[in-house]
């Protein structure tokens, strides 16, 4: 479903459930079928199985800079029956056995126990874009100040959640988020009332920063750290989203003629808000989604992703869960930024993001730090994408 049909889509749905929660009770009785909503008609995508010479390089890989990444997801998988013979085995391979991080060893452990299936599109394509993320560094305080006048906020506690998947079984994994008012569930506030300085949001401030196009762009990465007067570092991460959809404010830019496209990264976003100050807040007031926080304990080395597992420097991987499992295997073929040269990387999948929708689509997590940055802000590829099943879990069977 494209992102112009899922917003068509949701906006049905929340009339429905506008006038749902705003009609009297009536007595529990089946309602015809001109007014059920509709199925959740994702095209499917397909996957099909491969051999390991079809992926680009495999025989070469350095595997070893991944290892730590697969023990992560096991962490989480290894209690689904699928991948409890994986997991054991992995576990026990990095547990000391000889040649643990020798490649050969790896491949073999890997051409053991999984299958690789490369993904395609539902129009039958196998190519997608492939973009970046990074952990950014802001500077902030707890306190506002003259210099810190930008507030990062907790989840708010008016924010509802509501599984429509309990009501109608094929709506299952599609939640809404509103709020309550009156006897009314309406959708949350969007950015634009949120930085326009919403009354029901204050006292949830964690921090403040000095930069509005930085905490922008700290939403969109999802977790970062925030240095203190102090020089401390406090690591944050995803707690919630106010339920309205993504959308891109370079897209907005180059629609406008304010930037041409190969301008419009994040450097190039940047660098037009330095530009153009006055405008920035009708710029991002575009984009009607706000992501909230959560303080992380001090001693993750790491963000944590979707999976609930910190996420690994150039080997981790967010996905559309609707196509990707999460934790699993993911080959990834594509190029370095800007850059034609071959980055054939065994990957995992490890997060999900707002804007990563569809099949070969994905976002590849670069670290922390500057370098990261400059890497994940120029990162717009096209990929190919080859997902490793646990043999016996092929997605035919289980996905």
């Amino acid at each position: 479903m494209t992102p112009e049909r899922n917003n068509k889509w949701l906006a049905w749905m929340w009339c429905a459930l506008l006038a749902a929660c705003a009609a009297p009770p009536k007595p529990p009785i089946a309602p015809p079928p001109a007014v059920m909503p509709p199925a959740v008609a994702l095209p499917a995508p397909v996957f099909a199985v491969s051999k390991w010479e079809m992926l680009p390089g495999w025989q070469a890989l350095d595997l070893a800079p991944s290892w730590p990444a697969l023990l992560q997801s096991c962490r989480v998988l290894k209690a689904k029956p699928h991948w409890q013979a994986a997991c054991a085995g992995a576990e026990n391979l990095g547990a000391g056995q000889p040649g643990a991080s020798d490649s050969a060893s790896l491949r073999a452990f890997y051409e053991e126990w999984f299958t690789p299936y490369q993904v395609f599109n539902p129009d039958g394509s196998d190519r997608g874009t492939i973009t970046g993320y990074y952990e950014p560094r802001l500077y902030g305080s707890r306190a506002r100040n003259a210099r810190f006048r930008y507030p990062l906020y907790a989840a708010p506690d008016d924010l509802l959640q509501i599984d429509l998947g309990e009501a109608y079984p094929q709506l299952k994994d599609l939640r809404l988020r509103g709020r309550l008012q009156g006897k009314r569930v309406v959708p949350y506030y969007s950015r634009a009332e949120i930085d326009g300085g919403n009354n029901s949001l204050r006292g949830r401030e964690l921090f403040w920063v000095d930069s509005a196009v930085e905490l922008f762009f700290l939403q969109i990465q999802g977790s970062g750290r925030i240095e203190l007067p102090d020089g401390s570092l406090i690591k944050v991460g995803y707690a919630d989203q106010n339920g309205h959809p993504y959308v891109s404010v370079g897209r907005k830019l180059v629609e406008t003629g304010e930037l041409k496209l190969e301008e419009a990264s994040m450097q190039g976003i940047k660098a037009w808000a330095e530009r153009h100050p006055a405008k920035l807040a009708a710029l991002l007031a575009q984009n009607p989604s706000y992501v909230f926080f959560r303080e992380l304990p001090g001693g993750l080395a790491a963000p944590l992703g979707a999976l609930g597992v910190p996420l690994t420097g150039e080997y981790s991987l967010a996905v559309d869960p609707r196509t990707i499992p999460l934790g699993a295997p993911v080959f990834l073929a594509t190029t370095y930024p800007n850059d034609s040269a071959p980055l054939n990387r065994l990957m995992l999948a490890q997060d999900t993001g707002g804007a990563i929708k569809g099949a070969v689509r994905a976002d590849f997590f670069w670290g922390f730090g500057a370098a990261a940055a400059e890497q994940a802000g120029k990162m717009k590829q096209q990929g190919r994408m080859w997902v490793l099943f646990p043999k016996g879990g092929e997605p035919a069977l289980t996905y």
